[in-house]
């Protein structure tokens, strides 16, 4: 069965923050969709986050026949697009890891990454940090990431209760991001996507003030993506806005029979045109 991917995103600097630190891109004739939340302070933040976007972006639309050269340690049990996704992502973290090294103005920059790759009924994520991934699939909303943050960490371990861990002083500690060490080891996983299924990418930005039942009601409430970025966007500034805000939706559709036609009669290997029409 293939899939068409309709996409909209927004990002948004909140009530508090004097700029945005957030990025995000795609690109949907190659099936990849990032999210990225930047550290760093002043402008430092913005920086990783957008060189992380870029460069992930740019390990793909330079993918010769769809064939991607692995990049650092690959993982086992993992398909060949979340592999692929695994190396974008590492060359991510080179980046900014350079760029930290060798410039004074964005030493200790860094920032958190959520990505997916789509192609036709399949889709793998991969994740540094604590920005999400969402699947709502049949009216239930079911979170696809875990965050490396301290405190959840310290939830997984019973140290903290959920309760407790949204109100502690130490939301803003992260245990793994691109950028603070050389090499980064990202969590990789593959998913089967079905018409219908409504995929959330987004910063914690959006998590700090909007609940998950609140996630699902503005899902549900639209026919529109546009609108449900909008909408998720203002539920977390009418919350407080405390950081900025950002989010990247997408809805798989089943191919209309045209563009199926046009699959069987010229071929479905190339990615340029694979996930365009």
């Amino acid at each position: 069965m293939s899939l068409s991917v309709e996409v909209a995103g927004k990002s948004d600097v909140g009530c508090v923050r004097q700029n945005n630190e957030d990025n995000f891109g795609y690109d949907s004739r190659y099936g990849i969709y990032v999210v990225c939340d930047g550290m760093g302070g002043q402008a430092a933040g913005e920086v990783a986050s957008k060189l992380a976007v870029d460069t992930v972006l740019t390990y793909f639309r330079e993918a010769k026949d769809g064939s991607y050269p692995p990049v650092g340690e690959q993982i086992e049990g993992v398909s060949e697009r979340a592999k692929a996704l695994g190396s974008a992502i590492h060359l991510a973290n080179s980046a900014i890891y350079e760029a930290a090294t060798h410039q004074a103005a964005h030493s200790g920059m860094g920032s958190t990454i959520v990505a997916a790759l789509v192609a036709d009924s399949f889709f793998a994520i991969g994740h540094a940090g604590d920005s999400r991934v969402y699947l709502l699939r049949n009216g239930v909303l079911q979170q696809l990431t875990r965050d490396h943050s301290l405190v959840m960490e310290q939830v997984r371990r019973g140290l903290l209760t959920m309760e407790e861990a949204q109100k502690s002083e130490m939301q803003n500690i992260i245990i793994r991001a691109l950028g603070p060490e050389d090499k980064v080891q990202a969590d990789l996983d593959d998913q089967v996507a079905m018409p219908g299924d409504i995929l959330l990418l987004c910063s914690d930005g959006l998590i700090r003030h909007v609940t998950d039942d609140q996630i699902q009601e503005i899902l549900q409430g639209t026919s529109s993506l546009q609108l449900m970025s909008d909408r998720l966007v203002e539920a977390a500034r009418e919350g407080g806005g405390s950081d900025n805000i950002t989010v990247l939706l997408l809805r798989f559709e089943e191919l209309p029979w045209y563009k199926k036609l046009f699959r069987r009669i010229f071929g479905g290997g190339s990615p340029e045109w694979q996930n365009s029409i």
